[in-house]
């Protein structure tokens, strides 16, 4: 690989643009000039808003933190009370009830569009690991897959190739709070979101509209309606810079921010243009409450994360208010993760997990999504099943309304009602999982099976932050054991003994004490940390 000597710019980028990071094989095909123009120009006009948005995360907390409750916004009452409705669905996204997520490797990519599912959620965010190689490669691999020239050969030989029907290809860029250190413009590390978006939407939009479809994304960790109005401005501008028509892209927005279910109808139409529809990011969501709530107390305190389940009635008023916000509005509303791995050895397993799968997924299309996502292939049959015997032929539940539905503020704020306890066994599975997470995720894996189930980062959030608020908040579990630092210390050293009797010599000693520095600083520090991804990515070359 080429990298750039300290000050001395690539030839062939646009000026005030320089490139940090190596330049693998085929990586001029994707950052060109005419690209990283683009990128450079989104930069330069949204990138003081994005600051600006993030200084303002930061003042909502410290109210949270000082004892203010969230609420819906008196002063967009017009807007929730008003009479409009989202662009219509797009080519592509009529039909969303099976939504395989995962990371934009070589081989994920084709698994992914062969698994049977409508959409492919192509993951640059939480599934995977910002790697310089990984954001760039990833890129290639879906123009390669627009263009039908993605293939792959494994170590053992076997060889995969796109099938005829493909599944549509929805790219999630990283969130707002994230940078890409390996490109600067005019000296500054770029929004990672803009970089992603950018180069995605240049390459790639024109291809999906001659495939039938569209340049359709999620976005990601989402506070508030102000930035997913600072988005719509982002796609405007692009559609204009590349001469595409208004409304060309397409986007779903993940509310797994505890703020942002309380500004849905905002966000819907700030997008609305642009809007796909909304997704239950269940998994983050239980982070941000433990993030915006962390110095409440035990009423905000949730019970082993195995634990909290969708059918807890704050969960329930959060997808419920979900799916009726989205179908009074023309939007689709999709379903969260089904995080469960099959296992080829235990027969036992599966069945009890398929089991949970099976109700978790009959709930949401009872309760009128959509569609739901799954990590595995081996999980799309199923949720097809699900889907197929409630919609039949229909391409969505639209048209059920679900007048039915009234949530309070006070209903998506009732974390107390949340049945489960705080267990011994649920502090070590935090352990456990958040320090086999980071290792992976430092090592570049940003999906990684643990216990039979897909973490990504949303879970290794959930894990390592539980541990700082039990900490923090002076919890005692349930047996009467008081959560310290002391405790948590052991059971780091008595969880990673168990992973080097357990993997023998394929243990990485470096790669484990590593994580457990990093564990230990998010868990153990006086102050929280926003995201475990910021502190992880400086530590990536």
């Amino acid at each position: 690989m080429r990298v750039a000597e300290p000050g001395v710019p690539f030839p062939d980028v646009p000026a005030g643009v320089e490139i940090t990071g190596p330049v693998g094989e085929r990586f001029e095909e994707i950052l060109t000039l005419p690209a990283l123009a683009l990128v450079a120009d989104l930069e330069r006009r949204f990138g003081p808003r994005r600051g600006e948005l993030l200084t303002r995360r930061d003042e909502v907390q410290a109210q949270l933190s000082a004892g203010a409750n969230l609420d819906f916004l008196p002063h967009t009452r017009d807007v929730r009370e008003g009479d409009w409705q989202v662009a219509p669905p797009p080519p592509g996204l009529l039909d969303r009830r099976v939504e395989i997520t995962g990371p934009t490797d070589r081989k994920m990519t084709i698994n992914a569009l062969n698994s049977g599912a409508k959409v492919w959620l192509a993951d640059f965010e939480d599934a995977n690991t910002p790697l310089w190689e990984n954001m760039v490669t990833g890129q290639l691999n879906l123009r390669d897959a627009l263009d039908r020239t993605i293939d792959f050969t494994s170590g053992d030989g076997r060889r995969y190739a796109l099938a005829d029907t493909l599944a549509t290809i929805v790219a999630r860029p990283r969130g707002w709070h994230l940078t890409e250190k390996h490109l600067l413009v005019d000296g500054r590390p770029v929004s990672a979101g803009l970089f992603d978006f950018g180069l995605y939407f240049f390459h790639c939009a024109q291809r999906q509209l001659d495939a039938g479809g569209g340049p359709y994304f999620y976005l990601p960790k989402l506070e508030s309606h102000l930035e997913a109005r600072l988005w719509n401005d982002v796609f405007v501008h692009a559609e204009d810079a590349l001469g595409f028509p208004r409304g060309t892209i397409r986007a779903t927005v993940l509310i797994e921010t505890i703020p942002a279910a309380f500004e849905m109808e905002e966000i819907l139409y700030e997008l609305r243009e642009h809007s796909a529809g909304l997704n239950a990011g269940r998994w983050d969501y239980l982070f941000s409450i433990i993030k915006k709530f962390r110095d409440r107390g035990e009423r905000f305190a949730l019970p082993d994360r195995n634990a909290v389940t969708m059918t807890a009635p704050f969960m329930r008023a959060y997808t419920d208010l979900l799916v009726r916000t989205c179908h009074r509005r023309g939007a689709h509303a999709i379903g969260g993760m089904a995080a469960f791995i099959p296992s080829r050895r235990d027969a036992e397993v599966n069945a009890t997990a398929l089991a949970r799968v099976r109700a978790d997924k009959t709930r949401e299309a009872e309760a009128g999504f959509d569609g739901s996502w799954v990590a595995h292939p081996d999980l799309v049959a199923l949720c097809r099943e699900v889907f197929d015997g409630v919609l039949g032929e229909r391409p969505n539940q639209l048209t059920r309304t679900r007048e039915d539905v009234r949530v309070s503020a006070a209903d998506l704020l009732d974390v107390a009602s949340a049945p489960g306890e705080r267990t011994l066994a649920g502090l070590r599975n935090n352990v456990s999982v958040a320090l086999q997470y980071l290792r992976a995720w430092l090592r570049g894996t940003g999906a990684v099976a643990i216990f039979n189930l897909m973490e990504d980062a949303a879970t290794a959030e959930i894990a390592r932050s539980q541990v700082w608020q039990w900490l923090r908040g002076g919890v005692v579990l349930d047996d009467g054991t008081p959560v310290t630092r002391e405790l948590v210390e052991r059971i780091v050293t008595e969880e990673l003994a168990t992973l080097r009797q357990t993997l023998g010599e394929g243990y990485d000693a470096t790669g484990f004490e590593q994580a457990r520095a990093l564990f230990t600083e998010l868990a153990l520090a006086d102050t929280f940390t926003d995201f475990l991804t910021l502190p992880a990515y400086d530590r990536l070359p």
